[in-house]
């Protein structure tokens, strides 16, 4: 499951994990946002030692969403070493997203 985690800055969050990071933008109100939702506690579950999973509610931090150029929802963003290596829009299965985190990671 993704955990819900209180940050100074999100650069400090990228930055200060020893794993990738997989940012999902999302926000309450959209409904692919929400069936993403059990597709991450998936990939989490099978990729917990490769890659951390974040969720980023756009409308309470608009400021990283405009930094980052998210344009639709669901947006998730793959970042190494604090920066980004791979954007994907939309839902996406399951096994197709663990396939393709697997090759970046």
């Amino acid at each position: 499951m993704a955990v819900k985690k209180q940050f100074d800055s999100f650069q400090e969050l990228l930055s200060g994990s020893d794993l990738p990071v997989l940012v999902d933008f999302y926000a309450t109100w959209c409904g692919p946002c929400q069936m993403m939702a059990g597709i991450l506690e998936q990939v989490n579950a099978q990729m917990k030692h490769q890659v951390k999973v974040i969720k980023i509610d756009t409308d309470k931090y608009p400021q990283i969403a405009t930094e980052h150029q998210i344009q639709a929802l669901p947006t998730l963003v793959l970042f190494k070493q604090g920066q980004p290596v791979e954007r994907i829009e939309g839902v996406v299965p399951a096994e197709k997203l663990i396939q393709r985190l697997q090759a970046l990671v």
